[in-house]
């Protein structure tokens, strides 16, 4: 089933961010969902963002750090406290713990999408179905590509397409819950897992995509960007890798690439 979209040049962050300036011939648009800089000066603020990350190390450090912050708050605090405040140990573990989780975010983040890249998708897609197997609950494994980004490239320049793959990332975050696996394979090609999404939902969920894309590109005429989607289904009583789960869903996306091509003709 294709989704199309018309390509507009106003609705992401990315493209907003730099519109006072002028574009540099070849330059990608600058990622957009930056977290915020571990470096900066207020710290108080980079310690509640990291806050809310899962690592453990992280956040024991960041609880100590809180203890002394309080107890230096108090009218008299000892000798003690200001001594463990004070010493470049503590402020050098908070830094290290800090650089190491940004070090681990972008070992598994594609850096134009912020999706997860191919090794997140793997590490991040196995959890998942560990998870429904556990549950005994249906899971989709979805792939899609951009159709004809070579000649988006070749026609309108690499930004574009760069903006093209953006798009289609947003249409799957606008689409799909925070709880399920996105990621952009490489290329072209995207995948996704969302647990406890039976193939009764597909239609419906295609649909939701194709309206998300035509919503986010209104303005711009000048060319339609389409996806080939290939799906597969992880059954709690089939047993299935993720590997052979992702031939199946690459196999339906190339069927349905070829089926346009012939209609086209």
């Amino acid at each position: 089933m294709p989704v199309q979209m018309t390509q507009s040049s106003k609705s992401h962050p990315a493209v907003q961010a730099g519109a006072d300036e002028p574009p540099v011939p070849g330059q990608k648009p600058v990622p957009f969902r930056r977290r915020r800089n571990p470096a900066e000066r207020d710290l108080e603020g980079t310690l509640s963002s990291a806050l809310l990350a899962a690592d453990k190390e992280l956040n024991h450090v960041l609880r100590e750090v809180d203890e002394i912050s309080k107890a230096l708050k108090g009218n008299r605090p000892d000798a003690q406290d200001l001594r463990v405040a004070v010493h470049p140990a503590v402020w050098c573990a908070v830094r290290h713990a800090l650089v190491e989780r940004e070090l681990r975010h972008l070992a598994l983040t594609d850096d134009l999408t912020c999706l997860y890249n191919r090794r997140g998708f793997f590490a991040a897609a196995t959890q998942q179905l560990k998870m429904a197997r556990r549950s005994q609950v249906a899971t989709l494994l979805l792939c899609c590509d951009v159709d004809n980004l070579k000649l988006i490239n070749d026609r309108f320049g690499h930004s574009e397409g760069d903006l093209a793959l953006v798009r289609t990332a947003d249409a799957l975050e606008d689409v799909f819950r925070d709880s399920d696996v996105l990621a952009r394979l490489g290329g072209d090609e995207f995948a996704v897992v969302a647990m406890g999404v039976s193939p009764q939902d597909e239609p419906a969920l295609l649909q939701r995509l194709q309206k998300s894309l035509a919503k986010m590109c209104q303005d711009d005429a000048r060319y339609e960007l389409s996806l080939s989607v290939g799906t597969a289904w992880f059954e709690p009583k089939r047993e299935a890798s993720l590997g052979e789960l992702l031939e199946e869903a690459d196999r339906a996306m190339y069927e349905h690439k070829r089926a346009k091509h012939r209609k086209s003709w």
